[in-house]
């Protein structure tokens, strides 16, 4: 990685697993971190960590809950009154797999934060973002996108609620909204990249965070033995989104992964998104939709 010092960089989710992995890594590389987490609990462990390994400023914890708009914007405000500028937002949190849940506003709580939440920040953040020389935004998605489907007519399962179908929509909304984001910056002439990565199959606590909550001890035990197993690291897991944040050959519109047996482990290469991720009238579309539901709105 190359020194990323006088870099400002903003890490959602960076309270543990590949958050927690790429706010070590940046701020051992001289970066300004601010750590974006919703638990501050584990949110100030964490930054205890970050903090012990960090060679130029002071990480910052940050709260935020991207299952709350009205969160959302307090950040926004928050690293504003902080900030000049900002190098690379890491759209890094995520759920996984969830028994249905709602957010603040209503929305599927997968849809809701893993995609909607980003977007609401990413675009009200874009002001810092474009004062800075060479800023990024690097969205991590997920193998699993393959599997997503837009729902156009109902994103929010108001009718029947299915928890895979419903992760691999948000993953392939990720992706839609990484490379419209890209698009629309380069139609701008802005200098900003939008990158999109995956972490291959790694071992993080989002796997068991889905069984636990519906009381499944018999699957929650399963995907604790198949992390030990079968995944990798965490820290190799977070290789590709580091990828896309700092190496200068990492270009807007691009997608990162492992370069290993069906991308699940190993060292960062591009990679390919599925056909449904690559529409780029699904992008528009899902850029609009995105606005509606949240209300953030871009000059882009």
């Amino acid at each position: 990685m190359p020194v990323q010092t006088d870099r400002v960089v903003v890490i959602t989710g960076a309270n543990s697993g590949l958050g927690l992995c790429s706010a070590l890594a940046m701020a051992a590389h001289g970066a300004k971190v601010l750590m974006a987490c919703r638990d501050p609990e584990r949110g100030r462990t964490a930054l205890d960590q970050v903090r012990g390994v960090a060679t130029g400023p002071e990480p910052v914890l940050v709260q935020l809950d991207l299952a709350d708009l009205g969160s959302v914007r307090s950040a926004v405000g928050d690293l504003s009154g902080q900030l000049t500028h900002l190098d690379v937002l890491m759209n890094n949190a995520g759920v996984m797999a969830l028994p249905l849940r709602r957010t603040a506003e209503g929305f599927e709580s997968q849809f809701g934060t893993n995609h909607l939440g980003h977007f609401a920040l990413t675009v009200e953040l874009l002001p810092l973002l474009r004062a800075a020389d060479a800023p990024r935004v690097v969205t991590i998605s997920s193998q699993a996108h393959r599997i997503g489907r837009i729902r156009w007519d109902d994103p929010n399962w108001h009718q029947t609620y299915r928890r895979w179908p419903a992760y691999g929509q948000s993953k392939l909304a990720n992706l839609l909204f990484a490379f419209e984001l890209d698009r629309r910056a380069r139609a701008a002439g802005s200098p900003l990249r939008s990158v999109a990565a995956h972490p291959g199959y790694a071992s993080t606590h989002l796997q068991a965070a889905g069984p636990e909550m519906s009381g499944n001890r018999l699957m929650a035990m399963t995907t604790g033995l198949g992390n030990r197993l079968l995944a990798q690291s965490a820290g190799m897991g977070a290789l590709p989104q580091l990828f896309a944040a700092t190496a200068p050959s990492a270009e807007g519109g691009d997608y990162y992964g492992p370069d290993g047996a069906f991308e699940s482990r190993g060292h960062p290469t591009k990679v390919d998104a599925s056909p449904a991720a690559r529409d780029r009238a699904a992008w528009e579309r899902m850029w609009s939709l995105s606005e509606d539901l949240t209300g953030a709105r871009s000059d882009l």
